[in-house]
């Protein structure tokens, strides 16, 4: 059975409905992920949760193990990951508390974040011009407007480093760019999906408008997990309907995103580059 994974961002650190729960440890070639990964059923499907900054919200956007989480997914059998995260609206439209399905992304990190599991002997090229599995994206909307919460569909998510919130000259100049919303975290974990051929989607929650709102002359904690709060259990409720309503059956191209990809010879991959990385290319080599 084909399992789904779910990685929680703040403030969603565990998930209703579930059955045979177990945390277990997941050893990484690329060290100690987030926490411990949940598994679990929920309505018949197979999930693994992991809460993206650990449960107790102790590791900062910037410090989290994007490899070991990601690759933790993949050495489980996950196929799908849904990333729930909080955000900050740029755009009048995208108001606190409504939903988001973004479909694209723009890097504004400023540190070295590890976002690809090929930085050794083994060179590839996934291509990300479309980062969010339109599938699992047309599931996840057509749901939550069933259950007649406000989503938007699509929309670009700006990825800044953080911890620190935005300037206002920042989020003037990201509004100036066309941008929709902003949030700290997704756009390596989509990178590092697409390279481990997972499927990948955001719900991306808005707490504020950032600063740039005049409603907002500061942004700050108090604000946010006010608001998320507020969205938490909504977005427990989109998870408990969405998940069952996935098909076993993959038909994008995530699937096989390194089919392509792979500009390597072969036979010049050293033996240890092809025992780390065993399960994300076992297919091709």
């Amino acid at each position: 059975m084909a399992k789904i994974g779910v990685i929680g961002g703040s403030g969603l650190y565990d998930l209703d409905g579930l059955s045979r729960e177990e945390w277990i440890e997941v050893k990484t070639p690329f060290g100690e992920p987030s926490d411990k990964f949940l598994l679990a059923e929920l309505e018949g499907k197979e999930i693994v949760f992991l809460p993206r900054h650990g449960r107790g919200h102790k590791i900062s956007p910037s410090k989290i193990n994007y490899r070991a989480n990601i690759y933790g997914m993949k050495r489980l059998g996950v196929e799908r990951i849904i990333s729930v995260t909080a955000c900050g609206s740029l755009k009048e439209q995208f108001k606190p508390l409504d939903f988001v399905v973004p479909d694209q992304f723009v890097d504004r990190t400023s540190q070295a974040r590890k976002d690809t599991f090929f930085d050794g002997d083994m060179i590839v090229h996934v291509s990300f011009a479309e980062p969010v599995c339109k599938d699992l994206a047309e599931i996840m909307y057509q749901q939550i407007v069933e259950m007649n919460l406000t989503v938007h569909s699509g929309g670009t998510y700006l990825n800044m480093e953080g911890p620190q919130f935005s300037t206002l000259a920042e989020s003037n100049l990201y509004r100036s760019w066309g941008m929709d919303v902003i949030g700290m975290t997704n756009l390596t974990e989509a990178r590092l999906a697409r390279e481990a051929e997972i499927c990948y989607v955001t719900l991306a929650a808005v707490t504020d408008y950032d600063c740039w709102h005049e409603s907002h002359e500061t942004v700050t904690v108090d604000i946010i997990l006010d608001n998320l709060g507020k969205n938490v259990q909504n977005a427990k409720k989109i998870l408990k309907t969405v998940i069952p309503r996935i098909p076993e059956e993959r038909n994008c191209p995530c699937r096989e995103a390194l089919k392509y990809s792979i500009a390597t010879n072969l036979e010049s991959i050293s033996k240890k580059t092809k025992k780390k990385l065993g399960i994300i290319i076992k297919n091709y080599i």
